[in-house]
């Protein structure tokens, strides 16, 4: 094979802007991912030669379909339907599925391109992908959802399987939606297998699967505290979001002995600066779930504080969590929490975090723990719940917290064996997870050759 003439980062961000226009979401997370890979491989011919880098960022295929659904006053409704299939090369596609109104491609290849690395740093032999449309099952009654997620899966059957794509659940689809999506396959294809994860406990769900990201975004600021000598144990916490990941941070977290005193949805956020224990969480997870409320609500509960239309990220603490979505960190708000004193950062969510803000955190070298590796426990259980279905077994939970801080632990040193600073005490996490991320995934590439 020739010798490639090197491409620079900002050639390389130009050609691939060509080929995506106008998919913002996905050109920051490659160009996440490129900053730090690109000094890596400076000197390291085989991945220039393989093209590997641009081989990544280009998903193997993408599914797009149309879905029709009929409403209970009889309307005919149609959505889009989409499955990325970013890269197997390590294993089976593997990624959640996402019903949300701003669904759209970008945003699922930049979800499809990130999950390819996070699955790698967990260690199991997954692949990345991530699908979903952009149906919104808020205000839809069981019965819609239902007619909706069987025309979903009505399409999506054809390109999954236990071997080749095994989806999950996302932001819009719990446990509900994968037990229809579920029926769905299995009524298809007449076959009872592990296709999809986050089932329920009685068709071949895992236990602690709910619980996995949230106690996984904890348990890895929980290492890196570990690695200064620090600990969780008084500290003060800020949570975004009040669903599952928010939630089971916040448990995890209080069992700890940190102090949350906020979590929030789309309207707002409450501050409660005595903390949310254990009874005013299960409050909220009432609140939000079986009564699908407003945080407010909790605040007029608890006499706490409301911020309607704000984001917590103002409130002074040591610890931050943002456990809602995508950049929902400004670079402004991200400076603040600098100023205010935060010592540490761990994403809950998916990319949380502007691309700009990010650079703040680590230039002021406060703890900051990426997405891919912070909130990788979710699809960690996933792996798990696979090899469950694979073998007709169910393993206890005992078993499964230990293999869950196993791997988070395991992650979390991969970082720092690429993280570490030859100068400082530094370890820059998100160095250390993009690259421990991709030389596993670039060097099976290079094994199966040109394909």
């Amino acid at each position: 094979m020739a010798v490639s003439d090197h491409v620079d980062i900002d050639q390389f961000m130009a050609g691939l802007k060509r080929r995506n226009p106008g998919e913002t979401e996905f050109h920051q997370a490659v160009y996440e991912v490129a900053m730090n890979v690109y000094d890596y491989i400076q000197d390291k011919e085989k991945y220039h030669q393989w093209q590997i880098l641009r081989r990544i960022a280009e998903p193997d295929r993408i599914i797009i379909f149309r879905v029709c659904w009929e409403d209970d006053n009889g309307n005919i409704r149609v959505n889009r339907g989409y499955r990325v299939q970013n890269n197997n090369s390590i294993g089976p596609y593997k990624g959640g599925i996402r019903f949300h109104p701003s669904v759209n491609l970008s945003i699922l290849k930049f979800l499809a391109f990130e999950q390819t690395f996070k699955n790698s740093l967990t260690g199991l032999p997954m692949g990345g992908g991530k699908g979903g449309s952009d149906f919104n099952p808020k205000g839809k009654s069981d019965n819609e959802v239902m007619r909706f997620c069987q025309a979903f899966m009505s399409e999506l059957y054809r390109h999954i399987g236990e071997d080749t794509d095994v989806p999950a659940g996302d932001i819009g689809v719990g446990a509900r939606e994968i037990g229809y999506m579920f029926g769905q396959y299995k009524r298809l294809k007449n076959s009872f297998v592990g296709v999809l994860t986050g089932k329920g406990m009685e068709f071949g769900g895992s236990p602690i699967r709910t619980e996995a990201t949230g106690y996984g975004t904890v348990y890895f600021m929980q290492d890196m505290l570990a690695h200064q000598k620090n600990a969780i144990e008084g500290k003060t916490c800020l949570v975004s979001g009040s669903g599952n990941v928010a939630t089971y941070a916040t448990e995890k977290l209080t069992q700890l002995g940190g102090k949350v005193v906020t979590l929030s949805d789309s309207t707002g956020f409450i501050y409660d600066k005595e903390g949310i224990d254990k009874d005013k969480l299960a409050f909220i997870v009432d609140l939000k779930g079986r009564r699908r409320g407003r945080i407010e609500e909790a605040a007029k509960e608890f006499g706490c504080e409301f911020h309607a239309g704000k984001r917590p990220w103002s409130v002074p603490c040591d610890l931050a969590f943002p456990c809602a979505t995508q950049n929902e960190i400004s670079t402004k708000e991200a400076h603040t929490l600098i100023e205010n004193g935060c010592q540490g950062v761990s994403e809950g969510a998916n990319m949380p975090t502007e691309q700009e803000g990010i650079h703040a955190f680590t230039a002021a070298k406060i703890l900051f723990a990426p997405s891919k590796a912070a909130n990788a426990g979710g699809v960690a259980v996933s792996g798990l719940e696979m090899s469950q279905n694979s073998a007709r077994i169910t393993w206890k939970e005992a078993e499964l917290q230990q293999l869950l801080r196993d791997i988070m632990q395991g992650i979390h040193d991969q970082c720092l064996q690429y993280g570490k600073s030859k100068d400082s005490d530094y370890v820059d996490y998100v160095k250390g997870a993009n690259i421990a991320g991709f030389t596993k995934v670039a060097d099976a590439m290079i094994a199966y050759g040109v394909l």
